[in-house]
């Protein structure tokens, strides 16, 4: 499933970054802190794997 907004890429990726090791959980905050407990990888990286182009910066 893709990232509806800019914004919920870039928790992915952040919450990807904390599953597998290369950041600290401890520096996420808010959506991301709530994605990584509750997203397997795979669905991360699905997420966070969304395009940029043609996406609002926020979901409505």
């Amino acid at each position: 499933m893709p990232a509806k907004s800019q914004a919920q890429q870039r928790a992915a990726g952040a919450a990807l970054a904390a599953k597998r090791g290369e950041m600290p959980k401890g520096k996420l905050k808010g959506a991301s802190r709530e994605m990584f407990k509750s997203m397997t990888e795979k669905e991360l990286e699905d997420f966070a794997s969304t395009k940029h182009k043609n996406l609002p910066e926020h979901k409505d």
